[in-house]
């Protein structure tokens, strides 16, 4: 894959490239109901024409998965359960999903609307894999205490990863009693089982979800594939350990939420962290430019006893793989490339030593 990827210029070229990456992540029934999409583009509801004259990058704005979203709430509100058999695999024949999508949204043109108006929010807790083996790679050089922020934290799932379990390549982590148990499918070398103590973790988030609300909840769980039974299962125990204790999440821009970060005064013998999992493409350029300046100036008054650092789970532009790269102050200034993984967590690649 190439640049080009993030680049496709036209609608129905980006709708065709998110059916066919679905498909191949394994969610062919997914593939099924973004590809019906095209149809929609061609129709005379108020959705198809927004779709039609989008003005922004089609595959960087998930543009398919926000109305994906929608499609799926109607059947888990139980509004309309049309699509149940296409998600269930029993109905595969494209024309007949086309129509179905079609109807739907015809019907339901003003209900589905708004759902164009944002990124999906899927906040996948099989993510924090990578954060939680970059704070171990990090523990080895700046030692066990981290104080974390994370971007784009949307429920707040990953905000509360203090509490989850991990099994990373045999590396545990966590209460094993945790109704949240990360044990993605490990390749390559274990992380360094080094301690890893979370002294604070908090978030920023434009429109923040709250878990306590159902309604909000569920709104979570439409943007997850149909297919994916276990990210939905992950959902359920967010929403569990968010009734224990809910995260804090700030309704504010990534911006000014970094600045108030560095702004505060560090605790000796603790690194704070910078965390973000799949953020970055949503974030403007210009705010991406004010963290980058904001972040290096930082970095360059950090000493071994206030350090600093930066943890992201991104996609690479050129070859569309999810990649967990880490920046550290003093020392450790240039991206090092620890691993990769599944976009959702189902396995995940350790490259470092």
């Amino acid at each position: 894959m190439t640049d080009a990827i993030m680049d496709i210029a036209t609608v129905a070229g980006g709708i065709e490239w998110q059916a066919r990456h679905a498909e191949q992540a394994g969610a062919p029934c997914t593939g099924r109901v973004v590809r019906a999409q095209l149809a929609v583009l061609d129709s005379d509801t108020a959705t198809g024409r927004r779709m039609a004259g989008w003005q922004g990058k089609v595959v960087e704005d998930a543009l398919p998965l926000r109305l994906a979203g929608g499609l799926h709430n109607l059947v888990l509100t139980g509004e309309d359960r049309r699509l149940e058999p296409v998600y269930a695999g029993l109905l595969t024949d494209q024309g007949q999903v086309d129509a179905i999508v079609l109807e739907l949204v015809r019907k339901y043109d003003t209900r589905l609307l708004p759902w164009l108006d944002g990124p999906p929010q899927t906040n996948e807790a099989g993510r924090s894999w990578a954060f939680m083996s970059a704070l171990k790679w990090l523990s080895v050089r700046l030692g066990p205490k981290f104080s974390l922020f994370e971007l784009g934290a949307s429920a707040g799932v990953n905000t509360m990863m203090d509490r989850y379990f991990f099994d990373l390549g045999g590396v545990t982590e966590g209460p094993p009693a945790s109704p949240m148990r990360i044990v993605p499918e490990w390749r390559g070398a274990p992380p360094p089982d080094a301690p890893v103590e979370i002294i604070s973790i908090r978030g920023c988030d434009q429109a923040p979800i709250d878990l306590g609300d159902p309604a909000m909840a569920l709104k979570l769980k439409s943007y997850v594939w149909p297919e994916a039974s276990q990210r939905i299962a992950r959902i359920d125990a967010a929403i569990a350990l968010a009734a224990e204790k809910p995260p804090i999440i700030a309704h504010q821009d990534a911006g000014p939420f970094v600045d108030e970060m560095l702004a505060e005064a560090p605790q000796v013998g603790v690194t704070r962290v910078l965390l973000h999992s799949i953020v970055w493409q949503y974030i403007p350029p210009v705010t991406r430019d004010r963290i980058e300046a904001a972040m290096a100036k930082a970095g360059a008054e950090a000493t071994p006893e206030n350090p600093l650092a930066w943890v992201a789970l991104e996609t690479n532009r050129e070859t569309f793989r999810h990649e967990l790269r880490v920046r550290y102050w003093p020392g450790g200034e240039e991206p090092q490339l620890l691993g990769c993984g599944h976009p959702h967590g189902a396995w995940a690649e350790w490259f470092a030593a």
